[in-house]
């Protein structure tokens, strides 16, 4: 059965497996104390956990992208889901650190699926005018999502064990790929003469240098904001503030994305891309220079807000972008995205354990708010540019 040719918003079933990916993904944050105190582990060793998930999260996105464009969005999604619920169980009952980070990777590389290949089947599903719109209404998804997992993560790890925090997500995942079976696929562009191999995918979507270009935008992104932000929780943890507190000050992350996604699906249309992505990367700096001067639960708190609605603003406006750059190979533009957004927050991750073992966090955080400024600076840029560009071309035929 085949998906209706222009849904208004994202199917329920997918929400749900959006919230539950992007739980189990920043979770996480809040342990790392936690988990290297239990472990008895240094700190900066116990960031493995975090960055080898992200790196495992990004590297895979290549192959989950072709995959979905061969075989299809739902049965990847679905089977990709069973094996995270495999993998989140294990991490539960790992018993040493190495142990741990290696079932991690493996839940970084299979919930790595769901997210993306989502966006891609809203991408397949919803007509081009009203896609930021249905984007957002998935990222809303997944901000509740955050916001959960930064809250009960670090209260399950301070009040109960950390293993809980990484049993549930599993249990939840286990749920969402026996749902799926009923969400149906879409129709996907097909090719003259034979299916296109991998090589074939690749080479539309690496031969596009505007998808390159969005490509580098995301690595960076991800650098600065996906790679900074769990170190917010563990500043906390450093200024003395107990795990299952510290993660309740990170929330207003989830929250602010959650509440910030509205606006931003009632501004696309209004606003020009440009203007909605520089509001965005302003939010980032601005964030990120406040937590740099000062750590507590007040700052850490509307930082975590701002950073929220920066990435409501930024990151679907990057996202939407990556959507249509090269619509023929959708769902390995979105997975080579994606690629780039966890492999550049690994990078960053793994690069800031040292700050933070040593406990400059402002420092750390001084990088991520002046990093921002260019971030912004070329993404709103280039953005023009390629509108401008696209209007004076040919309108194509409707996807």
């Amino acid at each position: 059965m085949e998906a209706p040719a222009a849904l208004a918003r994202p199917p329920l079933g997918l929400s749900i497996a959006s919230f539950v990916s992007s739980f189990d993904r920043f979770a996480v944050s809040p342990m790392l104390v936690v988990i290297a105190t239990d472990l008895n582990v240094p700190l900066s060793a116990s960031v493995a956990a975090a960055s080898g998930y992200y790196l495992a999260y990004g590297l895979t996105q290549p192959l989950w992208g072709v995959l979905s464009d061969r075989f299809g969005r739902v049965r990847v999604m679905r089977g990709a889901l069973l094996v995270a619920a495999l993998a989140g169980l294990v991490s539960a009952l790992m018993p040493t650190l190495g142990a741990l980070v290696a079932a991690r990777v493996v839940a970084g590389a299979c919930f790595g699926a769901v997210i993306p290949t989502g966006l891609t089947y809203v991408g397949d599903t919803v007509e081009p005018a009203v896609r930021q719109r249905a984007l957002t209404d998935l990222m809303g998804a997944a901000a509740l999502g955050t916001a959960a997992a930064t809250g009960l993560g670090g209260a399950l790890a301070g009040l109960v064990n950390w293993r809980v925090a990484f049993a549930v997500p599993a249990a939840c995942a286990l749920i969402c790929a026996l749902a799926l079976r009923t969400l149906p696929e879409p129709s996907r562009a097909r090719h003259r003469g034979a299916a296109p191999g991998v090589s074939r995918y690749v080479g539309m979507v690496l031969g596009q240098r505007w998808a390159l270009l969005v490509f580098a935008l995301a690595f960076t992104e991800g650098a600065i904001m996906l790679g900074a932000m769990p170190f917010l929780a563990t500043a906390l943890e450093h200024a003395g503030v107990a795990a299952a507190v510290a993660g309740l000050g990170i929330t207003a992350y989830g929250l602010g994305l959650w509440a910030l996604s509205k606006l931003v699906k009632w501004l696309s249309g209004r606003w020009p891309v440009p203007v909605l992505m520089t509001v965005g990367g302003t939010q980032l700096c601005v964030g990120f220079a406040l937590v740099s001067a000062h750590v507590n639960m007040v700052t850490v708190a509307v930082t975590a807000l701002l950073l929220g609605g920066g990435w409501s603003f930024l990151h679907s406006s990057l996202q939407t972008w990556a959507t249509s750059v090269v619509p023929e190979a959708r769902g390995t533009t979105i997975a080579f995205f994606a690629s780039a957004l966890f492999v550049g927050s690994a990078v960053a991750s793994w690069a800031a354990g040292p700050l933070a073992e040593a406990g400059r966090y402002p420092l750390l955080f001084g990088i991520a708010a002046a990093a921002a400024i260019p971030l912004t600076a070329i993404a709103a840029l280039t953005r023009r540019r390629y509108g401008a560009l696209q209007a004076d071309r040919p309108q194509p035929q409707p996807e």
